[in-house]
């Protein structure tokens, strides 16, 4: 039997071919993210004292960087692993070329006037750590978000389109744990964590606050992929025939 293109068999899990409009637009969203996340990341932050003395400790990117990753789910679910794979090499290729071209405009020779000493040194401690955020997101992003697109593909196999809330909080849970964990260990020293209890606030509430933060979206996320999954010419026959149970 001729099964069109992009279009897995009904023995298998259904993946839209990575070739349209949708799946770059995606794309763009999240390279835009990542580095616009790290060089918020560059900067630590303290909220508190919420309970007596105690205080968060985290970093400027804490607000943007979970929707990378809820991006990523949407990526993992509709286009599958190696669109997903494709996907964050792209973004942290993209990080790679930020920190590269920063760290050149740093390096240029500036105004020698008051001003021009001032903005330069604002620069240089402003962007001058990127790079080092950058690879703790390398590590810790390529691990976390591979991952994620891992567990959400091997359970939709297992699921198909069934259960796809359950699947989008099981795979979170998994990436947002090792990518934390890796990333702060990197970025701690960076942005000025140098003791064992900053250390694991930092990575308790990253972790706690990035996955909540997913869960919290999950619905929003899953009606997107739905939404997604109409639109996608070769996802279309296989949605009208057994649309998504959520």
């Amino acid at each position: 039997m001729h099964t069109p293109t992009g279009i897995a068999p009904a023995s298998a899990p259904s993946f839209a071919a990575r070739g349209s409009s949708h799946y770059d637009i995606i794309l763009t969203l999240m390279c835009v993210v990542i580095v616009i996340s790290n060089i918020g990341a560059t900067k630590g932050v303290v909220l508190g004292p919420i309970f007596g003395d105690f205080s968060i400790v985290t970093d400027g990117g804490f607000f943007l960087f979970p929707l990378a990753y809820i991006l990523g789910d949407v990526i993992s679910e509709v286009y599958g692993f190696k669109a997903a794979r494709r996907a964050i090499f792209t973004g942290f290729a993209v990080a790679a070329v930020a920190a590269i071209s920063f760290a050149v405009i740093i390096a240029l020779p500036g105004f020698d006037d008051e001003y021009g000493q001032a903005k330069q040194a604002a620069l240089e401690l402003a962007l001058g750590p990127v790079w080092q955020i950058v690879a703790a997101s390398l590590l810790g992003f390529l691990a976390g978000q591979t991952l994620n697109s891992w567990v959400l593909v091997k359970m939709k196999e297992r699921f198909r389109e069934r259960a796809l809330i359950g699947r989008l909080m099981a795979s979170t849970g998994v990436g947002e744990f090792a990518d934390t964990l890796i990333f702060c260990a990197v970025a701690a020293p960076v942005i000025g964590i140098t003791d064992a209890a900053g250390f694991i606030n930092y990575v308790l509430f990253g972790f706690v606050y990035k996955t909540l933060i997913e869960f919290l979206f999950v619905p929003v996320t899953a009606v997107v992929i739905k939404a997604i999954k109409k639109r996608e010419p070769s996802y279309a026959a296989i949605y009208a025939a057994a649309p998504p149970a959520g």
